[in-house]
């Protein structure tokens, strides 16, 4: 356990923030500075088919330990950490043993994580919390994934008792932005099915995501003197506001949970000229889901039929699907995941994604690929934190995995 902590110290070490404002792969060069240090390390313990490409995607090989032909499987993470919050010079420590209390991230700053506001804080009282020093994210998104798999290959090789098929491993640039999946060599990799270790609390087992779409609502106003504006000017800003107010005000994501769907108003952006309104489009249900991007396009149409034609349009664009239907007649897949959760002492907890994965992407791309806890909570802010054992057990469902396979 104590390598596996040192390890992931080592990886949140490096800043691997990716941004949106790049279009580059991967989207910040400094993300290729942690990649060649995983690269290395990869190689010097004893990985075969070590191999990084131009864009910072890794894969590597774990030979198979048995005569019998096996499946090849597959564990992938994504280093990159999100752009919400600032990844440069974490500072984590390890708060031992939680007594279910407030834990002071930066009592300078008067920073505190506190159970009253993160009830989850209290499942893990007992157990050992590395947390942020309150100025940064933490990275557990998704380096202690990658320090599970890792950490799995190595007791893997030192356990050769262990049976198991030929294991491969990859590690990706820019998920954070939605591009994770977009440069990754199905192909090269080379795995029958595969599994994302991207999952927040412990237990956790995920093969259902949300539909997933953008929108971009355009609207051009009339600018007029406004003390000569009567019955000439169009104000772009105050039909974006109607617009934004007509749109079902309790299908949003502050007001849904579990297989609800919801339009987000991600950003607004408006002058009486011009008006700018971005969202995304969630829902479970690919039925929901279409009939969700078709409401909108009525809706303008309806404000086009008001204001004239050519005010307002939107652009809807689908960014990824539900991973579920590309599981189907795959059961073995999932099963063999709940049951090394559950032979690691855990519950099997399956969940709905309410968001997005590399996995979805992957599966549609014929790489049937759940997801699996990794053991972080809080993710993308200084609130974050990833409880020890949590990362063991992820470690240990790793090992079970390969070695159920095998079986």
């Amino acid at each position: 356990m104590e390598r596996l902590v040192n390890r992931f110290l080592d990886y949140v070490s490096f800043d691997t923030q990716s941004s949106e404002d790049c279009d580059d792969c991967p989207s910040s060069p400094k993300q290729l500075v942690f990649a060649r240090h995983l690269a290395d390390q990869l190689e010097e313990l004893g990985l075969d088919d070590v191999v990084m490409d131009d864009m910072g995607y890794i894969y590597a090989t774990l030979p198979s330990n048995v005569p019998a032909e096996v499946p090849t499987i597959g564990f992938i993470s994504h280093y990159d950490t999100s752009p919400d919050c600032s990844g440069a010079d974490i500072k984590p420590r390890i708060v031992s043993n939680y007594d279910g209390g407030d834990i002071v991230l930066s009592e300078e700053d008067g920073i505190v994580s506190s159970p009253k506001l993160f009830p989850e804080m209290l499942d893990h009282v007992g157990e050992d919390l590395i947390v942020t020093d309150g100025h940064t994210l933490l990275g557990a998104d998704d380096k202690a994934g990658i320090a599970e798999i890792v950490e799995a290959m190595v007791y893997l090789m030192e356990h050769p008792e262990i049976p198991h098929g030929r294991i491969r491993v990859a590690f990706n640039p820019d998920e954070e932005i939605g591009r994770g999946a977009h440069q990754f060599d199905v192909e090269k990799f080379g795995a029958e099915w595969a599994y994302t270790m991207d999952g927040s609390e412990v237990g956790e087992l995920e093969y259902e995501n949300f539909n997933a779409a953008s929108a971009t609502v355009l609207v051009r106003g009339r600018n007029v003197h406004p003390g000569y504006a009567k019955g000439k000017m169009l104000n772009a800003a105050s039909i974006a506001t109607a617009f934004a107010q007509a749109m079902p005000p309790a299908e949003v994501p502050e007001q849904t949970e579990g297989y609800e769907g919801f339009y987000h108003l991600t950003s607004i952006k408006a002058t009486v000229e011009d008006a700018t309104l971005s969202y995304i489009i969630r829902d479970h249900d690919r039925q929901r889901f279409e009939d969700r991007k078709l409401f909108m396009q009525q809706l303008v149409e309806q404000f086009s039929e008001r204001y004239g034609e050519g005010v307002i349009s939107v652009d809807i664009r689908d960014s990824y699907y539900n991973m579920k239907q590309q599981l189907e007649g795959k059961e073995h897949v999932i099963e063999i995941a709940r049951r090394a959760i559950e032979e690691a002492g855990m519950e099997c907890k399956v969940l709905p994604i309410r968001g997005g994965t590399d996995g979805a992407q992957l599966s549609f791309r014929g790489l049937p690929c759940p997801n699996i806890f990794a053991g972080g909570l809080n993710f993308h802010g200084r609130h974050e934190f990833v409880p020890v054992q949590s990362m063991q057990k992820a470690m240990q469902t790793v090992v079970n995995i390969c070695r159920i396979t095998a079986e």
